[in-house]
Formats: C-alpha cells, sequence, structure tokens
C-alpha cells in the first residue's frame, strides 16, 4: 500500500469546479459594493481557527468562504491562529489545520499568521486603554464576575474595583504580567456599561491569568488576551477589510467596533456574520468532539465515524466533494440543519465519474466450477470506470476457484431473486455464464460452498444464441485472491439531533462500525494509494486506511452506492 497524507490527483479540486455560476449572496454583495464605491482598494478576509482540536466540517464551510471570496475578488486571505489559550493549544492541532486548509484546495497569503504575533502590541493597546480610564483590574472571581453581569432581563452591577485609577490599574496590570498573582487572582476588563442591553458589552474581561507554556511563546507571557480582544485588533494589524464569522459572533459585533474605535488600530475593519453549517445525526461542537476523543468513543480526531476533515480525508471523501457540497448550501443569515444525505449525494456524483471500478468480495462464499481446467489461469479484460473511457482497462485473473458474496446465493431463492440459486444460472462480469449445481454445507447446516459449472462459449458476458440472464455477479480468483479487513460506517449517532433530549453520548449508534476479516481482493488493488477512493463493483467506495500494510490492506467503506438524497429531491419536485 501506497501511504501518503498528502492529497492525490482524485481528492483535489479540478475542473468540475469551472463553469459554474457567479456566487451571488448578501457578503458578496457588501463586498461588491466596497469595491465599487472605494471603500476598499483590495479585499483581505482571514480564516482565524483556534488550534484546540481539528477542523471540522462546518469549518469547510468558514474555509470555502474566506478562501473562495478572496480568490473571487483577486484579493489575500490569512491563515491566523487563535492561539491565545494555551491550556487548550498544541503544535499537533496547527499541523492537522494548515494540512486540512492544503487538502481542500486552498493556500493563505504568506506566512500562517497567529495571534501570539502581536502579543507585545497587544499589551501595549491594553495598558492604552488602561490609561485613558477605559480599562480597569478586577479583583472579583470568575463566578462573581457572572453573577455581578446580571442576565438578560436584569442589568448589571459595577464591581467594587472597577473606579480604581489609572495608575493603580496600570501598576495592578504590570505586575500581573510580571506573575505576581496566581491563576484567576485578577483579571483586567474593558469599562464599558454594565447597564448595558448586550451583555458582551458589560465590561468584558480581555486579559487573564493562565500560568501555561505557551507552544510559541514558552514562558515569555503569564497573561493572555480573550478572544474577543485579540480578534478585531488582529484583524486591524493585518488590513483585513471583512472579518467573517457565524451568527454565534453577532452579539459580539458591537464590542468588536468599540475595541478598534477606542485603540490607535492601524485600520479599521468590519465583521459581518453568517449562518454556521449544522447537520443531522452529527456533533460539531468542538467540546463535544474533544469528549468523543479523550473519552475513547472514537479512535482519535481522525477517525473516519467523525466529521471531522481529517477523517472524512481518511475515509476516502474527497476535498473536490466537500467543495461542492459547502457551495451548495449558500451563505445566508438563517440557522437551518442540513440532512447528511446531501454530502453523501456530492461523493457518489463525483466519484461515480472518476472512481475506478475493482472487483471485490466482503462476505466470501467459495464456488469451484467443475469444468473449467484444473491449474489453468486466464486473463479476462475488465473495464477500469464506464463513465470514463480513457481510464482504460485491466486485466483480472479467472480460475477454477472462485469467491463470490455469500448474499448472491440463496438455497430456496423468492421469484424475484435473480443471483444465483440451485440450478440458475447468472453472468460473472466480464466473464461467462454460471450455473449452480450442487450446494455444499457443514455440519451446522451453513452453506459453505457451491460446485457449478461454467459455458466457456459465454466469455465476456455474452452468450451466442443471443441469450440473456438478469442476474451479474462480481467475483475474486481464489488462487490470486488478496486477503483484506474491511471497515463498514454509518452515522455516529442514532439521533437527528444528539443530546437534544438526552446526553449526546447516549446517542452514540453501537453499530456505527463493522469490521470484516477475510474479505478477498483481487490482486490489481495490492497497492492503491491510501486515502484515494474506488468503487468495489455493486458494493459501494471504498478506501485504503493508514493502517493497511502490504501483508494485511485494510479498506474503508467511504460511500454505499445507494443515493438517498436523490430519491428525496425526486419525490419533492
Amino acid at each position: 500500500m501506497s501511504d501518503s497524507n498528502t492529497p492525490t490527483t482524485s481528492n483535489a479540486p479540478n475542473d468540475s469546479d469551472a463553469g459554474k455560476m457567479e456566487p451571488r449572496d448578501f457578503i458578496r454583495e457588501i463586498i461588491r459594493k466596497d469595491l465599487a464605491d472605494g471603500t476598499t482598494s483590495k479585499v483581505v478576509t482571514r480564516f482565524p481557527p483556534e488550534p484546540n482540536g481539528y477542523l471540522h466540517i462546518g469549518h469547510a464551510k468558514s474555509i470555502f468562504l474566506n478562501f473562495g471570496i478572496a480568490e473571487e475578488f483577486d484579493g489575500a486571505c490569512n491563515l491566523r491562529f487563535d492561539d491565545t489559550n494555551p491550556a487548550k493549544e498544541e503544535q499537533e492541532f496547527i499541523d492537522a489545520i494548515e494540512a486540512d486548509v492544503r487538502w481542500m484546495g486552498f493556500t493563505w497569503a504568506g506566512a500562517p499568521k497567529h495571534a501570539s504575533d502581536y502579543f507585545d502590541t497587544l499589551y501595549t493597546w491594553a495598558e492604552n486603554l488602561i490609561e485613558n480610564g477605559k480599562a480597569y483590574v478586577d479583583d472579583l472571581t470568575a463566578d462573581e464576575i457572572r453573577e455581578y453581569r446580571g442576565t438578560l432581563t436584569k442589568p448589571g452591577r459595577n464591581s467594587p474595583y472597577r473606579d480604581r485609577t489609572a495608575d493603580e490599574n496600570l501598576d495592578l496590570f504590570r505586575r500581573m504580567k510580571a506573575g505576581e498573582f496566581a491563576d484567576g487572582a485578577k483579571v483586567l476588563r474593558a469599562k464599558i456599561d454594565m447597564a448595558s442591553g448586550n451583555i458582551n458589552m458589560r465590561d468584558p474581561v480581555i486579559y487573564r491569568i493562565v500560568k501555561k507554556p505557551h507552544p510559541r511563546t514558552g514562558d515569555t507571557w503569564c497573561i493572555y488576551p480573550t478572544y474577543d480582544f485579540a480578534h478585531g485588533q488582529s484583524d486591524a494589524i493585518e488590513g483585513v477589510t471583512h472579518s467573517l464569522c457565524t451568527l454565534e459572533f453577532e452579539d459580539h459585533r458591537p464590542l468588536y467596533d468599540w475595541l478598534v474605535e477606542n485603540l490607535p488600530t492601524p485600520a479599521r475593519p468590519r465583521q459581518y456574520e453568517f449562518a454556521k453549517l449544522n447537520l443531522s445525526y452529527a456533533v460539531l461542537s468542538k467540546r463535544r468532539l474533544t469528549q468523543l476523543v479523550k473519552d475513547g468513543h472514537v479512535d482519535g480526531w481522525d477517525d473516519p465515524r467523525m466529521l471531522t476533515l481529517s477523517g472524512l480525508r481518511r475515509r476516502g471523501i474527497p476535498a473536490v466533494a466537500v467543495r461542492d457540497f459547502v457551495s451548495r448550501l449558500g451563505v445566508t443569515k438563517s440557522d437551518s440543519v442540513v440532512d447528511p444525505a446531501l454530502l453523501d449525494h456530492c461523493v457518489r456524483e463525483y466519484l461515480n465519474k472518476v472512481a475506478e471500478r475493482r472487483m471485490a468480495v466482503i462476505h466470501p462464499l467459495k464456488v469451484v466450477i467443475e469444468n473449467y481446467p484444473e491449474g489453468e489461469t486466464e486473463m479476462l479484460d475488465a473495464v477500469n470506470n464506464p463513465e470514463d473511457d480513457a481510464a482504460g482497462t485491466r486485466q483480472v485473473p479467472f480460475g477454477r476457484e472462485l469467491y463470490i458474496e455469500h448474499d448472491d446465493f440463496m438455497e430456496d431463492p423468492p421469484k424475484k431473486f435473480f443471483r444465483l440459486g440451485p440450478g440458475r444460472e447468472v453472468r460473472l462480469r466480464w466473464a461467462y455464464f454460471l450455473t449452480c449445481n450442487e450446494v455444499i454445507k457443514n455440519d451446522a447446516g451453513d452453506v459453505i460452498e457451491l460446485r457449478c459449472t461454467y459455458n466457456p462459449e459465454t466469455k465476456g458476458g455474452d452468450a451466442p444464441d443471443g441469450r440473456k440472464v438478469k442476474g451479474v455477479l462480481h467475483w475474486v480468483s481464489s488462487a490470486h485472491a488478496i486477503d483484506a479487513e474491511v471497515r463498514l460506517y454509518e452515522h455516529l449517532f442514532v439521533d437527528p439531533a444528539p443530546g437534544k433530549d438526552r446526553d449526546f453520548i447516549e446517542a452514540l449508534n453501537p453499530d456505527s462500525r463493522s469490521v470484516l476479516e477475510n474479505c478477498k481482493l483481487e490482486p490489481s488493488l495490492a497497492d492503491w494509494p491510501v486515502g484515494e477512493a474506488l468503487q468495489f463493483e455493486r458494493l459501494g467506495y471504498f478506501a485504503p486506511d493508514p493502517d493497511s500494510t502490504a501483508a494485511k490492506p485494510v479498506f474503508n467503506r467511504t460511500m454505499t452506492l445507494r443515493d438517498t438524497w436523490a430519491k428525496i429531491q425526486a419525490k419533492t419536485s
């Protein structure tokens, strides 16, 4: 098996992105207006992930929007890590995020940026707020701050430390920076309005003490800015023109604007919010995804059952299909829940065109062709992809002993069962007509082998007399088969909205993964690239897992062949 974590050609964006209609949505209309009236001369966006976990399918929408807009308007998109909380951030997450953005087919402007690049400037600006009487050091505990903040219907109360002098606040803040106080002992708060109808404006915390080493700055700092303080100021430093956020940041926009207006920032960025991606039968909260990983409910962030981008990639889902999926969702202000069948449809639609076909038997049943010469092997031509003539053909070995799917045989088949049964004739894909003559069982009565005959005049699947058979079976030559493990995946959750009516862990699907041993693959699959999907004929789309070895290939099912989304659309049209 080729073992590479880099995207293969079939996973990278290609010409399928070309020729599409120009996207139209409220954000793009704002940008077009800003460019037309001279408010903006060059569009600069940013994608600002917090490196405390892996990116998921919801981030794909933000990636596609921020990087896509920069491309459309000949601008630039920065990749900026919001690394303001060293208690949760790791280099592993930074590396994974960069790999995911590349896999999605995008590149960022210049080198990756970090909020930590601006720690010196942000600290200076915090002192600027203190000197101007617009920030103060507070000794209240986190619980007391929440209590003093009030509720949606009740205004907050001023902290007893709110009226400290600028000199006193400056002295305390510098002593916080020097490490004199314990974690949580003091915070720096912006002095805005404790009676504001927007709770985010009720003297928000903008600096806190966190005595943990930072992945990039080490032990240089023991106080760190909050996201709200670092966000708009980092945008301003980088010259971001359109700061695109999901809707939960809409109530934070007044604070974003207040900080930019009250600090000596070099630019005036604007924040715009759009609806995030929500999927049924899934959780996209990073807190919940972290719990799944840490508590061992999944096998890491890239478990193929996870809707992380690395999990999708490991399952064999192409980046092109992910881009197509998020492009169909549009950009709106209205929250909605998307059926994951749409993602499946996008994957199938793409893979049906580009994925090569191979034969694999995942529930093998042995077939002995009694009238085929013993010890003889012949090579048969097989089409690699009926949707793509350029994919050409390959040769597959055929011999006296084969494997077929156990489900393709019934000892007492019903009338509309068009596969194999005693006395029945079927066509073997790319090979011959086959008739079952005898059924061999073990002591428990289980069918373990079929004795059959073939018609040598039907090579390629056509009978000289024009006779047709309805059943067409895939197969693998016993003498040439590769033994493999195959992993089948279903939704990780059984509830459409995990966590809505019970703990989301209780909604985990106990059958989300099935592992099949001793599956049989045709020999051309001996070195299929890891992560690159292909179609197992009649079974679905599959891709080799990184766990694969030369001695034991492992394939993940990317997707079944059945397209529920197309059926849903047909019923509603």
